[in-house]
């Protein structure tokens, strides 16, 4: 998990043309098929995390208090 974390802070701190290049490059790693799969999964997620908040079960989280979390583990 260290190298991730390393690889995610090198990459947070590209400009954001060539992190865009990153994100792309990654993308196209999955065969295209995979990539509906993945839409579908996270449109799955995406409804349940609105319906845990909609019914109380969690909470979110200011965006200066995450801001200031991910500068911390990830540098700014």
């Amino acid at each position: 998990m260290a190298r991730i974390e390393e690889l995610t802070r090198e990459a947070v701190s590209l400009p954001k043309e060539q992190r865009l290049a990153l994100a792309r490059v990654l993308l196209d790693l999955e065969p295209a098929g995979s990539l509906a799969e993945v839409e579908r999964s996270w449109d799955e997620e995406i409804r349940a995390r609105i319906q845990a908040v909609d019914e109380g079960r969690v909470t979110g989280i200011a965006y200066d208090d995450l801001r200031r979390e991910m500068n911390a583990r990830f540098g700014a």
